[in-house]
């Protein structure tokens, strides 16, 4: 019985999976059309809740394979190997498709996406994952309050074990890392002290 459960579970979303890559709801709204970037399995162990792929990602088919990435490994102390087993990561952003520009980075995160989806793929997980909530977007939607990025940063153990928020791992973040120095110094470490115990 016990294999025949988890044959299903593979199976459910491994269907799932494909119905999102498929899912064409927001095409009309996407400059560059629809393109979900998605990776999860039913053991991931932890969770990256982010706002939406970027234009590089859009182009790969591939979450996270640029500086932001790279920087975001960093902070969590892993390599790709580790980075992309779904067993170890899902990848759940907020918006599954590239959203579009703005005059000032990346649009937001289509608001049709994250309802539509995210419990269907979350319901699935088996290991009561810890979800790293990174940006201000995914920290709303699912912490549903309206403090501040910084604040909650500051703040960070009173989310834990469920949750840890961070900036995002974009260069372009110099700004904040540069005001926050304490972030890398006294956040990092417990971060990936939270990732060792997750993964060991």
């Amino acid at each position: 019985m016990r294999v025949i459960f988890w044959h299903i579970k593979i199976e459910t979303i491994k269907k799932l999976l494909e119905e999102i890559r498929d899912c064409s709801v927001c095409k009309p709204f996407l400059p560059l059309g629809a393109n979900p970037i998605i990776s999860a399995s039913y053991q991931s162990k932890i969770v990256l809740a982010s706002q939406a792929p970027g234009k590089i990602a859009h182009e790969k088919s591939i979450a996270w394979d640029d500086p932001s990435g790279k920087r975001l490994r960093e902070w969590l102390d892993v390599d790709k190997k580790a980075f992309y087993n779904p067993d170890n990561f899902a990848v759940l952003p907020l918006g599954f498709c590239f959203p579009g520009k703005s005059k000032t980075g990346d649009l937001p995160p289509r608001p049709e996406c994250a309802p539509l989806w995210h419990k269907k793929v979350t319901d699935q997980f088996v290991n009561d994952p810890l979800y790293i909530l990174i940006g201000n977007h995914s920290q709303r939607y699912y912490l549903k309050d309206n403090l501040s990025l910084t604040e909650r940063i500051k703040n960070f153990e009173i989310y834990l074990p469920n949750y840890f928020v961070l900036p995002h791992p974009s260069p372009v973040n110099h700004f904040w890392m540069n005001k926050n120095k304490w972030f890398e110094t006294d956040v990092i470490p417990i971060l990936q002290n939270e990732i060792k115990k997750r993964l060991k």
